[in-house]
């Protein structure tokens, strides 16, 4: 479920899909590569829409796409913290999204996904959080791990699509 594309200077802009039964949207990108990122995730989506945007994290770079992803799906749900939800209202000023706010220990079933929600404040920004896909024993970690995968067993890929500023990496379909 992972895939990692860096930059000249090791930042990486990881957002992943999750298809099941509903269709989860694991972050966005930095705006400068929101068309792209999006053209990618259309491919990736396979003309279904997405359910939910889950945000782990609120700086620039890996939400900078938020507004364009709910204006092109109004229908998506964005699955935050509390207080990424607040800084999702003062990032994006005066506009209105549909959000569902998480807290340590929630799920989101997604079908054969189930995702658990693990907040980890000040890991990095005080509104990070991490999930964890139990299907796929996958951990996204957000930005809270420098972009490496942690698992607990073997995992298995889900869809990825990954952009930065150098370079967009090909989405992969897997079961």
């Amino acid at each position: 479920m992972y895939d990692k594309t860096q930059t000249h200077d090791q930042a990486a802009y990881n957002s992943y899909v999750i298809l099941d039964e509903k269709v989860a949207v694991m972050d966005t990108v930095d705006a400068r590569k929101g068309a792209e990122w999006l053209e990618n995730l259309e491919e990736a989506l396979g003309g279904r829409k997405p359910d939910y945007l889950v945000v782990h994290h609120m700086e620039p770079d890996h939400s900078g796409t938020i507004l364009e992803l709910a204006r092109k799906y109004p229908e998506v749900r964005i699955v935050a913290t509390a207080k990424a939800l607040v800084f999702l209202g003062q990032f994006f000023d005066g506009e209105t999204f549909n959000t569902l706010a998480v807290k340590e220990g929630d799920t989101l079933a997604l079908g054969a996904h189930t995702l658990q929600f693990i907040m980890a404040p000040m890991v990095h920004w005080p509104e990070v959080m991490v999930s964890f896909d139990s299907k796929d024993k996958v951990l996204c970690p957000s930005a809270a791990i420098s972009g490496k995968r942690m698992t607990t067993g073997p995992a298995r890929p889900a869809a990825t699509i990954s952009t930065s500023a150098a370079s967009t990496a090909l989405p992969c379909r897997c079961s």
